[in-house]
Order: C-alpha cells, then sequence, then structure tokens
C-alpha cells in the first residue's frame, strides 16, 4: 500500500509543512493526522477507497521506574539469551516457536502476502443491529475518512447505515493482525469499532443468584428511575489521574521529590457489603430526591452573599 505522507510527518500526530511558495504568501497549510491504514471497504461491487485515523488516545499519567538508592531511571536491554549480550534493532527478527528451542522466523515479506487482500480491503461479511453485538465484543474506535475519489460512495454508506440503522461487520489486516470490526454512521463520517473474535472472550462464568425481595426489587427500580437520564461524556473526569498529578505537585512545592514514603488514605473506604438493603435503598432514594432542592437552597444562599 502507498504512503506517501510527507516524511516529516511521520515522527508526530500532526504537523505543519510550507509550501512552495510559502516564503511570498508567508502561510501554512495543517496537515491532517498520518493515517494509520490506507485501502477500501468492500463489500458486494462496491469498493469505496479511505484512510483509517485514531479515534482515541490513552491520557495516563506518564511515571519512570526508578532505582530507589540514588532515584536514576531504570532502563532494559534487548539481550542475546544465549550470549548475554546486547542485540541492535537492526539484528532482531520475528519467529513463531513451532517447538521447545525451535523457531520458524518470518520476515516482512512472509507478513505482507500472508492476505494481500485482507491488508488492503475492509471487507464487509454482512449487516446487522447494534444491539446484536455483545458488548464484550467491542475493542477500540478509528475514524474512516474517504480517500481520493471515494467521497460519493463513502457518503453513499454512510447514509444507507443511518438510514437503515445497521452496521456493517467487516474484517482488515493491520500491524500483520487481523481484526473483526463494525463500521457505523455518525453524524458526518464512518466509525469502525475493532471487535474481539470469539477465542478471545473468556466465557462468563456462572454467579448464583441471591434471594431478594419484591419490596427490594421495586425500591432498587426507583432508584434507578430517579438516577436515569442521558450520558453527557463531560459530566466525568478521570480524578484519579488528577489527584495523582496535584499530589506530584504538592510534592515538588515541598521539595518533596526524593521521598518514598507514601502516606496512607486518611478517608477510609465504604466497605462492599451492605448490613439493611432496604435502609441503603431508601437513604439513596432520600439524598436523590433532597439532592436539586439542596443545591438549589445553597445556590439562593451563594447569590445572597454575592
Amino acid at each position: 500500500m502507498r504512503d506517501d505522507v510527507p516524511a516529516l510527518c511521520r515522527t508526530g500526530v500532526s504537523c505543519h509543512l510550507s509550501l512552495a511558495g510559502a516564503a511570498r504568501n508567508r502561510t501554512k497549510r495543517p496537515y491532517m493526522p498520518r493515517a494509520l491504514w490506507r485501502g477500501a471497504i468492500s463489500f458486494g461491487l462496491v469498493y469505496i477507497p479511505v484512510e483509517l485515523y485514531t479515534a482515541s488516545r490513552e491520557n495516563t499519567l506518564p511515571l519512570h521506574m526508578l532505582d530507589s538508592r540514588n532515584f536514576s531511571p531504570v532502563g532494559y536491554q534487548r539481550i542475546n539469551k544465549r550470549t548475554g549480550k546486547e542485540v541492535d534493532w537492526n539484528h532482531i527478527v520475528k519467529g513463531y516457536e513451532y517447538k521447545k528451542g525451535d523457531y520458524v522466523v518470518l520476515t516482512d515479506a512472509d507478513f505482507k502476502h500472508a492476505n494481500v487482500k485482507a491488508s488492503e480491503t475492509i471487507e464487509v461479511k454482512t449487516f446487522c443491529d447494534a444491539e446484536d453485538i455483545p458488548y464484550a465484543y467491542y475493542e477500540k474506535p478509528y475514524y474512516l475518512a474517504p480517500a481520493k475519489g471515494g467521497a460519493k460512495v463513502y457518503s453513499l454508506l454512510r447514509q444507507a447505515l443511518s438510514a437503515t440503522g445497521k452496521m456493517a461487520i467487516a474484517s482488515f489486516v493491520m500491524h500483520q493482525r487481523e481484526h473483526l470490526c463494525a463500521v457505523s454512521a455518525s453524524e458526518s463520517s464512518l466509525t469502525l469499532l475493532t471487535l474481539r473474535f470469539p477465542d478471545e472472550i473468556v466465557a462468563e462464568k456462572a454467579v448464583p443468584t441471591a434471594r431478594v425481595t419484591t419490596a427490594e426489587l421495586s425500591m432498587a427500580k426507583q432508584l434507578i428511575q430517579h438516577m436515569s437520564g442521558k450520558f453527557v461524556p463531560s459530566h466525568f473526569k478521570d480524578t484519579y489521574r488528577s489527584d495523582l498529578r496535584r499530589r506530584v505537585q504538592e510534592k515538588i512545592r515541598k521539595k518533596e521529590t526524593h521521598a518514598l514514603d507514601v502516606e496512607p488514605p486518611t478517608e477510609e473506604r465504604p466497605k462492599a457489603e451492605v448490613i439493611d438493603l432496604m435502609a441503603a435503598l431508601k437513604a439513596s432514594l432520600g439524598k436523590k430526591k433532597a439532592g436539586p432542592r439542596s443545591r438549589s437552597s445553597h445556590a439562593h444562599s451563594a447569590r445572597r452573599r454575592a
């Protein structure tokens, strides 16, 4: 497959390059993020040139492993297990251990020619409703954008999926691995969600059903009803990561950059066991009913103080 992204763009998510004649007009044109994959969606006799882009990112706190004796970063080396010497990346190949100590080496050509069609095509197998796919099968989201010459047929597929409420179930090869995927329509584009294959799903363990009373079930349903609402992503924050960042900044401010002692949390975590289920449900309902009034009262008092 072609990879005609400018070389300077290959080291980052996005970049700006000066166009020819930029010295004259002083303008720069932004480039799109680098496509992770280029090929086509194929179903029936329809062929849609597309490019695949990431739709998610990891926002974990970047932590390093340090030596506690002098706080130096700990590194890793690629060691030859037979000689004990470090191996340069140029000498590393991939191999499959078909029996203990014996390997078959696979080259880039082996991966490329394993299934040429699959590596260049998102081949649609069937169409289904989103409800038909169990949640455990969903893996990672990507955006699909039309490639050169594919805008009209891309729009046709998006509108057809939107009108029918269906998802296209397909497969394709990326990063030397075949992926099962679902293609769905959003407001203006197509989204690809990679799916797990059946043999990647761990069988659900049977959980014994405990007996609950009619009153407990009724109370629980009321609580769910009171707490129900639309999913608004912006209402949810990664407070754990934020708290860790605050703790890091506090240590820096106090010059505790080499302190290893970690203070135990002062607030005791709630226990999982609920002694009186009905009492807990009633208390939860009471808090939900009182919540809006207490917030309104607080806001009113705040305005009066202002």
